[in-house]
């Protein structure tokens, strides 16, 4: 089929279609005639295109606005089930799957304990078969999987850098056997980069084209977006600040055997517990692990407690790990001078509004440029949601294109 140019009959319905799409993606369910208003289009080419996209399988009925003076009109919204996608967020504690339909919906999901010695690819295809057993499905029907994980796999050679504590991970062949098990189109990319997708679309840096998101959890990290889109980086480690040597610590070098960095050791979580017990706090006993490790465990109750009541060696406490904090970022800030830095990860916003306070009174003297701090608001499992919103921006591409 020829491909259409510009002002043809079919290209001219295409960008209707897509114009209808985003707008019942955005609103829900409207009316013909509320369409028709938001897309300047006359009744009959609105009414037309509705039953274009219902014969396509992208629109249902889904009732009428009744309640309203006058006769009831019929509602039409996005057919959910015109496309399927999947997100897998790796740690090495646990692999969790989920499956979301083309509304963003989370339909399945299902979580696999990490096991030692368990190939990854067979981690993998289980998480998601189970995922997709939940949603009703076969793992045929996704049109699309984006694959979270720690580090980044290097463009040039396929392997897996800058994640040494992910067992099961490194193998030359890995992609390849993957993508020979899975019958869909396979994505990968950084967790930390996928977190700051899910706040660039869902949550505090809508709207916001320069923005670093500073992450903490077992790891330090950063996500970098310039001009509205993800820097990676020539081997897609942009943003691994861990590893970024800082005053305040003695250089780490061979930083990638080592496996950390000078950032990483002056203000990554288990700096938490050193810095409580100098200022004579107790550490949390038997601290529930919830999705993380008992150290991460153990500095959110810390963080928390400090939040709560922030004033003596509580605020001490929150002061301290503020500048650690701070000493890191400036570099990011002097380097960058990105409008917003979102705070995520569930060590940084176990603070609170007390440590971003501090962190952006200590960043006010440490860099040049005063971005505007704020907490990231996609709080549960934000990587999985950004991998799952990662998937549906391509599939929803693909899916609203009804030009071809």
């Amino acid at each position: 089929m020829p491909a259409a140019t510009p002002g043809t009959p079919s290209l001219l319905r295409a960008m209707n279609d897509r114009a209808a799409l985003e707008l019942l993606l955005a609103h829900g369910p409207l009316s013909r005639t509320r369409i028709g208003h938001l897309t300047g289009l006359s009744k009959p080419t609105a009414s037309q295109l509705l039953a274009r996209l219902e014969d396509a399988g992208l629109v249902v009925a889904t009732g009428t606005d009744g309640g309203r003076p006058g006769p009831s009109a019929q509602l039409y919204a996005l057919n959910p089930r015109a496309a399927h996608v999947g997100g897998l967020d790796v740690t090495p504690e646990r692999v969790l799957a989920a499956v979301a339909d083309l509304t963003g919906a989370v339909v399945g999901s299902f979580e696999l304990p990490y096991k030692e010695g368990a190939g990854a690819v067979d981690q993998v295809t289980e998480a998601l078969g189970e995922a997709v057993k939940a949603a009703g499905l076969q793992r045929s029907d996704l049109h699309r999987l984006v694959i979270a994980t720690p580090g980044a796999f290097d463009p040039q050679t396929g392997r897996l850098r800058y994640a040494s504590h992910l067992p099961g991970w490194h193998s030359p062949t890995l992609l390849d056997e993957l993508a020979a098990a899975l019958p869909m189109p396979v994505e990968y990319e950084n967790d930390v980069n996928l977190a700051a997708i899910a706040e660039q679309r869902l949550g505090a840096a809508r709207g916001h084209e320069d923005f670093v998101l500073l992450w903490n959890e077992e790891g330090l990290g950063a996500a970098l977006v310039l001009g509205g889109r993800l820097h990676r980086g020539w081997t897609g480690g942009a943003g691994e600040v861990g590893f970024l040597p800082v005053p305040g610590h003695p250089l780490v070098r061979q930083v990638t055997r080592a496996n950390t960095g000078g950032y990483q050791e002056l203000a990554g979580v288990q700096v938490l517990s050193r810095l409580a017990a100098e200022l004579g706090i107790e550490a949390t006993p038997d601290a529930p692990h919830g999705p993380h490790g008992p150290l991460v465990a153990e500095a959110v109750a810390l963080l928390r407690r400090a939040a709560a009541e922030p004033e003596g060696p509580y605020l001490r406490f929150l002061q301290s790990y503020a500048t650690v904090l701070a000493t890191g970022l400036a570099s990011l800030v002097a380097v960058l001078d990105p409008e917003v830095v979102v705070l995520s990860g569930a060590v940084i916003t176990a603070g609170g509004d007390p440590l971003r306070a501090l962190l952006e009174a200590e960043l006010g003297e440490l860099a040049p440029a005063r971005p505007r701090l704020v907490a990231g608001q996609v709080r549960e499992r934000p990587v999985l949601r950004g991998a799952l919103e990662s998937a549906l921006a391509a599939t929803r591409e693909e899916v609203f294109d009804t030009s071809r």
